[in-house]
């Protein structure tokens, strides 16, 4: 069984790797070799008029599985953290640089980059409104620490709106094992009822998941293959189970980890 290092390492090196790809060869990052097995969890997430005036850079860096900010309404004023950025819309220190530029090239200027784990938020209590995240969770090892620390950095009252791959029903055990697919976003997704039993259990109420893409056994086609799985085995096994999700949630008002609620 592979470690939480084992995992970290290999996700920093496709994600570098993808980074790499789009600075040096204009490529988009879901078309790299290292994250073949991302498409067709990260195409066509965004329409025009959301990409228009945007670095062309950072949308060719997108690798997520939705649109965080549709999830909810962003009021003007609120402090947004977003939980692995990559290259500026949806880290290493490659995909650091890439958003870096990209912030420069749109002229934002009330946008900052933080390098971090998201098992560990580099921000204090209570210092956010929203946390918003783009088929990032799942890559984590240690999704409980994830979730206690967005409880912990989010103000009482503070939302969690994230997109994320999500499980219905039971995954054959070699896809749940293959290190090639939890870097694609698809090996790491938690069932859906776990999800939401984590979210309790880090003091997070108003659990809601809303799927917005439902994955065929043809959809997962290339990625068993590019995995070296036996296609024929496993894809029938998978059909309709993996999908792309909008989980919502809501830290009570009045709880600040000063009372002791964060866990």
């Amino acid at each position: 069984m592979e470690t939480n290092t084992d995992t970290k390492t290999l996700v920093q090196e496709r994600y570098t790797a993808a980074a790499r790809q789009v600075r040096e060869s204009g490529e988009a990052a879901c078309c790299a070799p290292s994250l073949r097995c991302c498409d067709p969890v990260t195409t066509n997430l965004y329409n025009e008029a959301e990409k228009s005036g945007l670095p062309a850079n950072a949308v060719l860096a997108s690798l997520g599985c939705g649109n965080p900010t549709a999830l909810i309404e962003l009021k003007p004023g609120e402090t947004v953290l977003d939980l692995g950025s990559g290259g500026g819309i949806d880290v290493t220190d490659d995909m650091l640089a890439l958003a870096r530029e990209n912030q420069r090239q749109a002229g934002v200027e009330n946008v900052e980059f933080l390098k971090g784990e998201i098992e560990s938020i580099p921000l204090p209590d209570n210092s956010v409104d929203v946390v918003i995240s783009n088929c990032v969770i799942n890559l984590s090892a240690d999704k409980d620490r994830v979730l206690r620390e967005t409880f912990r950095v989010l103000k009482p009252g503070g939302r969690f709106a994230v997109s994320d791959v999500v499980v219905r029903g039971e995954v054959p055990d070699e896809v749940r094992k293959s290190m090639l697919l939890w870097a694609g976003c698809i090996a790491g997704a938690l069932e859906e009822q776990e999800y939401i039993s984590k979210l309790a259990a880090a003091g997070f109420t108003g659990i809601t998941v809303e799927a917005t893409r439902v994955y065929s056994a043809e959809d997962a086609k290339a990625s068993l293959m590019w995995a070296g799985l036996d296609v024929k085995a496993v894809a029938p096994l998978i059909e309709g189970k993996f999908i792309s999700a909008f989980v919502r949630a809501t830290k009570p008002a009045g709880c600040g980890c000063a009372s002791g609620c964060c866990r």
